[in-house]
């Protein structure tokens, strides 16, 4: 009954585009489609960003490019007295875990791979399933899109631990721990993937329900 009643809702949904309107994409005030500049903020309206893919395809690009040295390089430098180690993202985790930091290991080994490459796979299917529409329902797709943007600010949990860990972990020559260039990489790959993210244009993903022949 209640996949009736949903069915029923989803029937009955339409897109601003079809009822004749166009969305600012800053302020998101609605306006008559035709509409060149919004009123309250002065944005170009526009009822779908075309050119947004390759925006996309190109951030999408470059942030799996920076990921790839993030996880070959050390993230991590700790020196203890006259001993030096390195240990790249899945190093740390398996040496927190380890060491008994079983919740904090699993936590950074999320943040740090489970999700970027989650995001790459998310961010490349949902792109080219407006190129080349799927079987799935533009809704779920629009979910999808909606999680990828929320968890994307958990991505720089890594980065942070690393940022935390310096500054506390100072003691001359004792000890100190100090950020491995894969922390640099990491940041940027991080980045690039918010910038692919941001750059997609979630209206598109209802035209294929609009439109019969893109099916």
């Amino acid at each position: 009954m209640d996949h009736m009643e949903d069915a029923g809702r989803q029937e009955k949904l339409v897109s601003a585009r079809r009822a004749g309107l166009v969305a600012c994409t800053r302020c998101t005030r609605v306006w008559p489609a035709g509409t060149d500049v919004c009123g309250r903020c002065g944005s170009d309206l526009r009822s779908r960003d075309y050119r947004s893919l390759q925006r996309v395809w190109a951030w999408l690009t470059v942030g799996i490019i920076c990921y790839i040295p993030a996880n070959l390089y050390p993230m991590l430098r700790t020196r203890v007295l006259f001993t030096e180690t390195e240990s790249t993202i899945v190093e740390g985790a398996l040496d927190l875990a380890l060491h008994g930091a079983v919740g904090i290991a699993l936590i950074i080994f999320i943040a740090s791979v489970m999700i970027p490459v989650g995001k790459f796979i998310a961010i490349g299917w949902l792109a080219y399933s407006v190129a080349k529409p799927l079987t799935m329902e533009p809704h779920r797709r629009h979910k999808l899109y909606e999680f990828v943007e929320f968890i994307g600010r958990w991505s720089m949990i890594d980065v942070f631990v690393v940022a935390i860990l310096s500054a506390l972990v100072q003691l001359n020559v004792a000890a100190a721990i100090n950020p491995g260039p894969a922390a640099f990489t990491f940041a940027l790959s991080v980045i690039f993937t918010m910038l692919a993210a941001q750059s997609f244009d979630a209206r598109m993903i209802w035209d294929t329900d609009e439109d019969p022949r893109a099916r």
